[in-house]
């Protein structure tokens, strides 16, 4: 939320130093964020002065520049070298001095410095007025009145603006602060209880109202009156568009809005004002003088002020002439019936939408509009016809024209105010605070709760219409808390705690273990968003895929059901920026739909590498990253959550060129391989990148009960043995081991792959696999005829499963 605080304190009784006001919001919960000086010129024109060209001579070694001399009315004229094709004697000009820093239409900053030029020195420059910022022409210096007084600033000769910014916060909650008007009752209600003086917001709404001919030309009826349960309009005629004043724009460009014309630029004033959207009908296009506010038919076509054909659902709320839709109530405007530069007479709407209809139609149709955002909110449904009063009235004044008949109010069933009840010993309770019941009612009273009953431990107030969020007692707690300051929580001597029993769930302790691991390998941990675009999955997944009702983005519409794609974003956002060699891990969860209103989390730990895993130096060379690389990490990772003995089974998968998935006690826990080209090349990666799933909750509940056992170190030799063999070239290293394991050799302490090979020399499809065997006895020393029985009996399990040959 954008505050202006030159605009706020208009409203406020006393000047409030602007930053001073920024620590009272963020003390009343109105936090700001940030706070800029916002200058309708860039850099106020600070340093610039007016001069007078004293003589004006052609350069010696440059043909388009010229050597002047300016009176800028200091001591000595100033030597400018020049390149404008106009500059001539006496002219009356700007001048930036040296050390002036200029803030051009365009492009950055620049500092004026002396300097010599062609072998002339120039002490400054004489401007253009694309150069400081005040119009984009560059077809010559600025040439100022003949009158213009001599070494004034220039800032004197145009209606600069500055103000100060202040960025709010809001929560969701707070509908109430979403205008200039709502936060200044808050600032006022914090003045009241902490300076002790009665601070009122200065209402700009006046009694003057009322019309200039007695019959008013259009008839409103609201069919669907819970979707608009109060419509007011007036009409206004003979109004002339044009430019709005300066005042009204300088207020507008300061919180961001772009001055239209004056109709417009006075319903987002108003707007930004009190919180109440207004729109504008071009009255002579209201076929037959009538506003119906109702739903339309299913697939109804109606075409926006964006100049786009949308259809309209039967939930839609619109407003129609007696033939057509003419705007989607609350959200956005028709083509055909808004006000242009040609209107002349006009009726103003001011209404209120349920927000619910307001929220669920603005998503449907992609329009996140200033309106929208205010009625899918609530707005304030006592204030519809003060608002529209005041907006007709500046109408009036700015734009001409004649209020044409009385105001239209329908309101066929009047909201009645929300009555609340709070017990003093609950405010003490949850605020922790013994307030005494003057400052209550003092409080609430200021902000703008009518006080119908009070007790000796309680007081019910009426809630003001713009607090919809207020239903319950522990509201109104947080009001009080909140103007009295949230700073001023009174903190107790002594804190009452129940220490929490271990359950023996030792899932954050393993994923901090894991993370520790990972990042003394080189891993970066990432955080990405568990709301993702639905686009990256096919239609089998997305049948199981959790699907955001009311999404904030369009690109961001289902919960993920695959840790890969928010991956590969993170990997491409890289790569895209020079960072290519990458070692990243997350722990996040997937979502899955199991039936309606059935959903399923699961926790994974994935893992990406790309690039090189070790750079290369004058000793070494850098180490690409790749399958058995990831297969390793992985394997680690396992391992060190206590589980042992795992198998790997080589798999189909759509996603991957090829894929391993690792087993624990016959049960999948992870799967790991290369990205497909084709999945990559969806985020425009044309590196290779190799990603695993680590199922986290298959690798915590398969393991959370192993014990660590400890044994004594042996006290007798190991003996190692190497054996080459010949196989076919589809024989994995995960087949050499099951036929290992199904020797059952005891002695047999370990194995390792240490070389593959492959040649034409071995024989058509075979390769080598060189491995290492490690053999112990924790109760002698092994004899070579023990070891040689037991690697023949090794080679004869080779030969017969794997018809493997021995390599000489």
């Amino acid at each position: 939320m954008i505050i202006s605080y030159n605009w706020l304190s208009e409203y406020l009784p006393v000047k409030v130093d602007a930053e001073k006001l920024s620590k009272i919001l963020t003390s009343i919960g109105l936090e700001v964020e940030s706070m800029h000086l916002y200058e309708s010129l860039k850099g106020g024109l600070k340093g610039l002065i007016t001069g007078e060209v004293l003589t004006c001579e052609k350069h010696p070694d440059a043909d388009k520049l010229k050597i002047t001399t300016v009176n800028t009315g200091g001591a000595q004229p100033l030597q400018i070298v020049c390149g404008a094709a106009n500059v001539a004697v006496g002219q009356k000009v700007i001048v930036a001095t040296v050390g002036t820093t200029i803030y051009p239409a365009t492009g950055d900053p620049v500092t004026i410095k002396k300097a010599k030029i062609r072998s002339v020195e120039s002490e400054g420059m004489i401007c253009a007025e694309d150069e400081i910022g005040v119009g984009t022409s560059h077809e010559g210096i600025m040439v100022l009145p003949a009158d213009t007084a001599i070494g004034i600033p220039a800032a004197s000769l145009y209606d600069a603006y500055e103000d100060s910014i202040f960025e709010i916060g809001l929560t969701p909650n707070r509908m109430d602060a979403m205008s200039h008007l709502g936060v200044a009752k808050d600032v006022c209600a914090y003045l009241s209880h902490h300076d002790k003086m009665d601070a009122r917001v200065k209402l700009p709404f006046k009694n003057n109202f009322k019309p200039d001919t007695p019959t008013a030309p259009i008839e409103v009826t609201i069919l669907n009156t819970s979707g608009c349960k109060r419509y007011a309009g007036i009409s206004i005629n003979n109004i002339t568009v044009t430019d709005s004043p300066k005042w009204l724009q300088q207020k507008l460009n300061a919180i961001g809005v772009k001055s239209i014309n004056n109709i417009v630029d006075i319903t987002n004033f108003i707007l930004h004002e009190t919180g109440q959207p207004l729109h504008a009908f071009d009255a002579d296009k209201i076929t037959g003088k009538k506003i119906i506010v109702k739903n339309e038919k299913e697939g109804t076509l109606f075409k926006t002020l964006d100049d786009k054909e949308r259809k309209l659902s039967a939930n839609d709320l619109v407003i129609c002439n007696e033939e057509e839709p003419m705007c989607i109530a609350g959200v956005y405007g028709g083509v055909h019936s808004g006000v242009t530069n040609n209107s002349k007479n006009i009726f103003l709407e001011s209404a209120w939408f349920d927000p619910q209809t307001i929220r669920k139609t603005s998503l449907a149709q992609g329009l996140r509009t200033d309106a929208a955002t205010r009625f899918e909110k609530g707005v304030d449904i006592s204030n519809t016809v003060n608002v529209l009063k005041r907006a007709a009235l500046l109408i009036k004044e700015i734009a001409g024209g004649e209020i044409a008949g009385e105001l239209i109010d329908v309101y066929p069933n009047p909201v009645e105010q929300k009555a609340v009840a709070l017990k003093y010993h609950y405010l003490k309770k949850l605020s922790g605070k013994n307030y005494h019941g003057d400052t209550v009612k003092n409080i609430l009273t200021a902000l703008g709760f009518e006080i119908i009953k009070e007790g000796m431990d309680e007081i019910w107030v009426n809630v003001p219409f713009s607090k919809p969020d207020i239903t319950l007692q522990a509201d109104i707690v947080e009001e009080i808390m909140r103007i009295d300051g949230l700073d001023n929580i009174e903190i107790p001597t002594a804190i009452t705690l129940s220490p929490s029993a271990d359950n023996g769930n030792n899932n954050m302790a393993l994923k901090e273990k894991m993370a520790n691991y990972l990042a003394s390998i080189g891993f970066y941990e990432i955080f990405t968003n568990s709301i993702t675009n639905s686009k990256y999955y096919n239609e089998e997944t997305l049948q199981h895929s959790v699907k955001m009702i009311n999404s904030l983005s369009a690109d961001l519409d289902i919960m993920r059901p695959s840790m890969l794609q928010a991956g590969l974003e993170v990997t491409a956002y890289n790569i895209n920026r020079k960072n290519n060699n990458l070692q990243l891990f997350e722990f996040g969860k997937t979502y899955h739909s199991q039936a309606i209103g059935q959903y399923k989390e699961q926790q994974h730990l994935s893992i990406f590498i790309t690039g090189v895993v070790k750079e290369g130096g004058w000793q070494s060379k850098s180490i690409p990253a790749d399958f058995f690389y990831l297969k390793a990490v992985c394997e680690n990772i396992i391992k060190l959550t206590g589980k042992s003995n795992l198998s790997f089974e080589t798999i189909d998968h759509p996603e991957f060129e090829y894929a391993t998935t690792i087993k624990y006690n016959n049960h999948s826990i992870a799967i790991a391989g290369k990205i497909h080209q084709k999945t990559l090349s969806s985020f425009n990666i044309k590196e290779e990148v190799f990603y695993a799933d680590i199922d986290w909750d298959q690798v915590v509940g398969k393991g959370s009960n192993t014990s660590i056992k400890y044994k004594e170190v042996a006290k007798f030799p190991t003996v190692q043995r190497d054996l080459a063999l010949i196989v076919d070239k589809n024989i994995t290293y995960n087949q050499v081991q099951t036929v290992v394991a199904s020797a059952k050799i005891n002695y047999l302490k370990g194995i390792k792959l240490f070389d593959v090979f492959e040649s034409d020399k071995l024989g058509a499809g075979k390769k080598s696999m060189a491995i290492n065997f490690n053999f112990s006895d924790d109760t002698k020393t092994l004899t070579d005829k023990e070891i040689d029985d037991v690697m023949n009996k090794l080679i004869k399990s080779f030969e017969k499963n794997i018809q493997a040959e021995i390599r000489k």
